[in-house]
């Protein structure tokens, strides 16, 4: 109830942090460590952190940040059981936190439905603290489980193990740091034990991560690897140490005159040292670990047909920002590998000489060669596929993610986009198959006019070409020139072709190859504003894709 609240309540602040935060190392390890110790989930972190990291919004490195700082986060909550939860009687404080909780969780309004989930959470988790101190005191009458206390390597060994298996059956370190907190408290486990669990809590935590990466890309998988070898490699080190470290903790509580007994004040601060050596001993070795998990998930052995997606997987449709950017990363890998390409072939016209400087005439000149392109077979097997798979994302983003209005426009223009792509594929088969006949012809004045075609369309693909690798700059004088272009284009829909009307006076062509100029007059006016248009769509800025529900928007 605590994560679906927080997912409610803090969501567009939260992934806008956790997304601004990772240009620097040390800035997504406090990120990753506030979050955590504020929304008391680990898990939650790393899903949205796996999920942001699949869709290509923050870098690897990046990733490794947030996880490293979560790690430290989550000692918070050992500090709430032991600093709080143990010491006062916090079921009066559970009571009516559920009563307002419960009510509030089944309100319409997201923003209040959120607080109802995080009161009603945080009075389970209070009452829970408080049932199973009750339930340890009394079951201590019957049965003293500290008789199956094991000393030594083998039981820190033993114990490890074991938190390992609790926190992988319950799916949160913080709960088994309760459970082990409140057992600590009524005597039922030995200190030395306590510290083993808790290490096992801390590895048994990964399995969160690792199963949120199974639906997720190379990307995510490479960050549930490093999650898990981060702290396997923190368990091993703090099991190696834990005696050195146990005395360590005895010293700190004797400076600060903590009572020799006070084991739960002592695990807390046991658990705090070892994560944050766990990060300190990691940071000289990122840079290795990130070069490691790159070659381990090599995506030069996944498949990346164009027809497959390359950025759509389930672990992007957590979050609406994950979502809605990899559905655009997703068109954009369309566009520019599939449909651009066919665009460019279809006019006989290398994609190399669209990105050059030579002038066009000279490029249209000799560009004479038939390329023999099956435009139907190219869309049947190339681009057919991955269409369906960005119309049926979308549209699963539309039904199953609360969007906010921004973001239902931003799926709706990348909809459009993909649309307006196969259209301009069946109108490009349409002009390739005239531009072919042409080739054979021996009248240059047809020639001619399919020439001018070619050179508008080629010069639009230029553009276009520069416009994104500018980053969509809507203020560049690409941007500008587009919008000239597609204003051109839609006058001269509007407009008669004097050129064509003069070949026609002058009976210079035939009356069928005339019908052909004048359709293909219209086809090409018609795609080069779908060009643009989509263009503009994609690589135009798509604003607050990760801005989140207002708090007034009803639950749909």
């Amino acid at each position: 109830m605590l994560e679906e609240g927080f997912k409610v309540f803090t969501k567009g602040p939260l992934q806008t942090i956790l997304k601004k935060a990772t240009n620097k190392l040390y800035k997504s390890i406090t990120a990753g460590a506030l979050v955590t110790a504020f929304i008391q989930s680990s898990s939650l972190v790393s899903v949205i952190t796996i999920s942001f990291i699949s869709a290509g919004l923050i870098s690897l490195a990046g990733g490794l940040g947030l996880i490293f700082g979560a790690n430290i986060g989550t000692t918070a909550t050992a500090w709430l059981v032991a600093g709080f939860g143990l010491k006062i009687k916090i079921s009066v404080l559970a009571m009516p936190m559920l009563v307002f909780g419960v009510v509030f969780s089944f309100r319409k309004e997201l923003t209040l439905k959120g607080i109802g989930n995080v009161l009603a959470g945080l009075g389970f988790f209070f009452l829970g603290i408080h049932y199973m101190k009750e339930g340890f005191d009394v079951f201590k009458d019957y049965i003293d489980l500290s008789q199956y206390a094991i000393s030594g390597f083998l039981g820190v060994f033993v114990y490890t193990g074991l938190g390992i298996i609790i926190t992988t059956v319950l799916q949160s370190s913080s709960a088994t740091l309760a459970l082990i907190l409140t057992a600590l408290s009524a005597g039922q486990i030995e200190y030395e034990n306590a510290l083993a669990l808790a290490i096992g809590a801390n590895v048994g935590t990964t399995i969160t991560a690792v199963l949120g990466s199974l639906g997720s890309n190379s990307a995510g998988r490479r960050l549930a690897l490093a999650h898990l070898i981060f702290n396997v490699s923190t368990g091993l080190a703090t099991i190696i140490l834990i005696y050195p470290l146990a005395r360590l903790v005895n010293n700190i509580a004797e400076l600060t005159d903590l009572a020799v007994d006070n084991y739960t004040i002592k695990l807390a601060i046991f658990h705090t040292i070892f994560n944050v050596l766990g990060v300190l001993l990691m940071l000289p070795f990122i840079k290795k670990l990130e070069r490691f998990l790159m070659r381990f998930f090599n995506e030069k052995t996944e498949v990346l047909d164009v027809s497959q997606p390359k950025y759509l997987n389930k672990a992007v449709l957590k979050f609406p920002g994950s979502a809605i950017t990899s559905l655009l990363l997703e068109s954009k890998y369309l566009y520019k590998k599939s449909i651009f390409k066919i665009v460019a072939h279809a006019l006989n016209i290398h994609i190399s000489d669209i990105k050059s400087k030579e002038k066009l005439n000279s490029i249209i000149n000799r560009s004479n060669e038939d390329f023999e392109i099956d435009i139907e077979g190219l869309y049947y097997s190339k681009v057919k596929t991955i269409y369906g798979e960005i119309i049926k994302y979308a549209s699963l983003v539309q039904s199953e993610l609360n969007l906010s209005p921004k973001q239902i426009e931003a799926v709706t223009e990348i909809k459009i986009a993909n649309r307006k792509m196969v259209e301009i594929i069946k109108d490009a088969r349409e002009l390739n198959k005239n531009i072919t006949v042409v080739l054979n012809t021996e009248n240059i004045h047809l020639q001619n006019e399919y020439d001018a075609y070619r050179k508008k369309l080629t010069k639009v693909l230029r553009v276009i070409y520069l416009f994104r690798t500018d980053n969509g700059n809507n203020e560049s004088k690409y941007a500008l020139k587009l919008k000239e272009l597609k204003a051109e284009a839609k006058a001269n829909t509007r407009q008669s072709n004097k050129s064509i009307d003069r070949l026609i006076r002058k009976d210079l062509v035939s009356a069928e190859q005339a019908s052909s100029l004048f359709n293909d007059y219209t086809n090409v006016n018609d795609m080069i504003k779908k060009l643009i248009n989509v263009a503009e769509l994609l690589y135009g800025k798509i604003d607050s894709i990760l801005e989140e529900n207002e708090g007034d928007k009803k639950n749909t």
